[in-house]
């Protein structure tokens, strides 16, 4: 082709801007909780979410850069090799080795993110050695967590629902007056992200959790574990985390599943593996208070009575 002109620099400076911008969205801080002008995903606090945030950043990687090598080829050729520029187009209509590339190159990169994924979704889904047990169940439009097992031992009457807490509820009604960016919990902008009771697990204990709905499709999802689960009913799905870092991590139902979709978020707090032992011994207590003792005065009353309620037969036979 002959060809007309465009600066090589407006070339270099259209790839440098498309770099630069890729750097922000892949160098950027990763935060365990979303934070405003957020790009990234986040890279979490569990022991398999960098895997999601490696597996995601890799495939936008590969997703960027073919689309730079594409754009810009079709930009050069429109306006490089345009009539008006005095382009005349070439009559050849096949080049065999052009195409076995640009075959052969999709094909590898497919297979090799394929080989990667299978391997995140394999880790992913083996809950074996797990330490702990909770039971998740999806209700319009509210969670209720159960406490199955910890360390190999039932758990007795540990559990609770949570729903949204009353401050953001108060605040998103129609006509309220108040202002969402006044709810806030130490700093952090909460409005319609907290709730009333957290799911509270310990860190450094992986946790397997069987995930169910009541009513219509849930999905439970907190970014930070870098996972989410569909809560399907009369289907138990199961996942797993192990916390890395104690915090409070939250999320929200990401199925559309009513009117108040909106308003059913999840707060799980990651806490101390002693501090949560105690949490949960004084639920324990809570949910199975001791039996009351009998009275000392009635106990003492009832020893004659059923002494003399014993020697009357006694005496009876020895008269006969």
């Amino acid at each position: 082709m002959t060809s007309g002109g465009i600066r090589p620099g407006s070339i270099k400076r259209a790839v440098a801007a498309c770099a630069l911008f890729a750097l922000a969205m892949f160098g950027g801080v990763a935060f365990a909780n979303p934070q405003p002008g957020q790009l990234n995903m986040t890279r979490g606090a569990s022991e398999w979410s960098p895997e999601a945030y490696f597996l995601n950043n890799v495939a936008l990687g590969v997703c960027v850069v073919i689309g730079i090598l594409v754009f810009g080829a079709m930009f050069i050729a429109m306006f490089r090799f345009r009539k008006s520029r005095g382009a005349v187009a070439e009559k050849w209509s096949h080049n065999t080795m052009l195409e076995i590339v640009w075959t052969t190159i999709p094909v590898i990169i497919l297979i090799v993110l394929a080989y990667l994924a299978t391997g995140g979704l394999r880790t992913f889904a083996d809950t074996t050695g797990s330490e702990m047990t909770v039971k998740v169940t999806g209700y319009q439009w509210k969670w209720r967590y159960d406490y199955v097992d910890y360390k190999g031992k039932a758990i007795e009457k540990v559990g609770f629902m949570s729903k949204l807490d009353y401050e953001s509820d108060e605040t998103r009604q129609l006509n309220s007056g108040l202002d969402p960016n006044a709810v806030k919990v130490d700093g952090y902008n909460t409005y319609l992200i907290n709730v009333d009771k957290p799911l509270v697990v310990p860190v450094g204990v992986k946790i397997r959790f069987v995930i169910t709905a009541g009513d219509v499709i849930h999905s439970w999802w907190v970014p930070a574990l870098g996972w989410k689960m569909d809560a399907i009913p009369g289907i138990v799905n199961a996942a797993w985390t192990n916390i890395t870092e104690p915090g409070e991590y939250r999320g929200q139902c990401a199925e559309l599943c009513g009117q108040d979709h909106g308003f059913m978020p999840i707060v799980v707090k990651a806490v101390p593996k002693e501090e949560f032992e105690k949490w949960l011994a004084d639920q324990q207590a809570q949910a199975n208070p001791p039996a009351p003792a009998a009275p000392a005065g009635a106990s003492t009353a009832a020893a004659p009575a059923t002494a003399q309620a014993t020697e009357a037969p006694v005496s009876q036979g020895h008269q006969g």
